[in-house]
């Protein structure tokens, strides 16, 4: 079972504390001035005013189409239910879980003329709750996380508003926060996410291995589930509830995942017979032209499902030798999401908004620790928006600098994925290695100059210089009322 006891109120009081008072120094003013501006809410609200106009006006008005599927595919599904010829995922099958339907039609109460502004303000009304709820108690992991995902979702672009993984994040943002303090919404909220789009499914798996209250989530997540399957039945939907699973297994391979890249050069260098074609049925660009392709794609969902059960394996290993909660959930929750984009065989550019949510939690509950992994999904995220959507035309022209683009970005969610699989590693490992620490000033001063994340700073004990990680319970709002 994880550490995740209390921890002394010095210790996390000096790991609130900015790095130059903790040190005894005065910062200088330009420093002072920075850290005012970071820790001001009205400056928080007023950057995320900036992005969001800025996301609207790329959306509305960018390159590339980046509101295409709102316009061309999520218009005419809310337009089918509207008519009452199809809901989907209720009375047609569907590629999305039933719950993504309701963003879907949310919008149309403006009218199909309207549906488009209707849709980016709904998703930045799931935005600002979730910044409300993410900046609440002015904390300042809180308050460096927000401004984080501010940052991320400006090197994103507009498809971090143009989908609907932009509903299902902000939700996923709300839960994590209240993980801890309230683990019942929480859970619910997990749940309700995961019936918009699966991949929150990765930080309920992480939580339930990580967290003393494992059980709980992972109840309430299944009632939850029951619940929405009931209703769903209810109108007639059982034969397509689960319709989402079986119409991912028989897709090809999507141009953008990292497996498809080989054929994607084959494309762009001539090779024979090896091209980018457009399934109409599933809307989506993707390669062919080889034999090893459909075997490929078949079996890209074992590879997969391997990778996740490795993950949460090593993950197990962690909690069983009682490392931190508050370093293992953060990193097991960013590894199985990171293996849910890195071994898909669709690897949209949205699927890249996953990330923030787990960058979010490492934040909050892991602090400065957590600083490499929020640079290198930041430059994930970068990476994205310089081939979609301005460029994306080029990709399917099969423009070499766009592949490598592309190539790029793909090779980036490995470098994510590895570390935070070195890393829980080390975090498991770390307790083996607490009878071989130096003196706790020297472990203190190695942890501060190693080669993160290599010097990984959960072995160090605590010390006035190098606090121990405060537990999970310790870093979410109202912790003391929780149950």
């Amino acid at each position: 079972m994880a550490t995740d006891t209390a921890t002394d109120a010095a210790g996390h009081a000096a790991d609130e504390a900015p790095s130059d008072e903790r040190a005894g120094a005065s910062p200088s003013p330009r420093v002072r001035a920075l850290l005012l501006i970071r820790g001001n809410v009205y400056a928080l609200w007023a950057a995320f005013l900036f992005v969001h106009v800025v996301l609207w006006l790329l959306a509305l008005f960018g390159d590339g189409m980046p509101l295409g599927d709102v316009t061309i595919v999520y218009l005419p599904w809310a337009q089918l239910a509207e008519h009452g010829y199809a809901f989907m995922g209720v009375t047609a099958p569907w590629v999305y879980p039933l719950l993504a339907m309701v963003p879907v039609l949310i919008p149309l109460v403006a009218g199909a003329g309207n549906y488009v502004v209707a849709w980016l303000a709904m998703v930045t009304i799931f935005d600002v709750v979730a910044f409300a709820v993410l900046t609440a108690r002015g904390r300042r992991r809180a308050l460096n996380a927000a401004w984080w995902w501010l940052a991320f979702l400006l090197l994103l672009g507009p498809i971090a508003v143009g989908r609907l993984d932009a509903v299902s994040v902000p939700v996923a943002i709300v839960a994590v926060v209240w993980l801890a303090a309230r683990p019942r919404v929480a859970s619910v909220l997990l749940a309700v996410a995961m019936w918009i789009k699966v991949w929150p499914a990765g930080i309920v798996l992480a939580a339930v291995v990580a967290m003393r209250r494992r059980w709980l989530v992972f109840g309430y997540v299944v009632i939850t589930s029951v619940v929405i399957s009931i209703v769903a039945i209810a109108f007639g939907g059982a034969s397509d509830l689960f319709s989402f699973v079986t119409q991912q297994t028989g897709r090809g391979l999507q141009i953008e995942a990292p497996v498809s890249a080989p054929w994607l050069w084959a494309a762009a260098l001539h090779a024979p017979g090896v091209i980018v074609y457009y399934d109409q049925q599933l809307l989506t660009f993707q390669v062919t032209g080889s034999r090893w392709i459909t075997a490929t794609s078949a079996a890209m969902t074992l590879a997969l499902a391997i990778a996740v059960i490795v993950i949460t394996l090593i993950g197990v290993r962690a909690v069983v030798r009682k490392a931190p909660t508050a370093l293992v959930l953060p990193q097991l929750s960013l590894a199985i999401v990171t293996a849910l984009i890195a071994f898909n065989k669709v690897g949209s550019p949205q699927y890249i908004d996953w990330l923030a949510v787990p960058v979010i939690l490492g934040i909050l509950t892991a602090g400065r620790r957590f600083l490499t992994p929020a640079v290198l999904v930041g430059v994930t995220a970068a990476l994205t928006q310089l081939f979609y959507p301005y460029l994306y035309l080029q990709v399917l022209y099969l423009n070499a600098w766009m592949i490598a683009a592309v190539t790029a970005r793909n090779i980036m969610l490995f470098v994510v994925l590895g570390w935070a699989v070195v890393a829980l590693w080390r975090t498991g490992s770390a307790r083996k290695r607490d009878a071989r620490l130096p003196p706790p000033r020297a472990a203190a001063e190695a942890s501060d100059t190693g080669s993160w994340p290599l010097a990984d700073g959960a072995a160090v004990p605590p010390t006035d210089a190098s606090p121990a990680p405060p537990p999970v319970e310790e870093l979410f709002p109202d912790t003391s009322q929780a149950k």
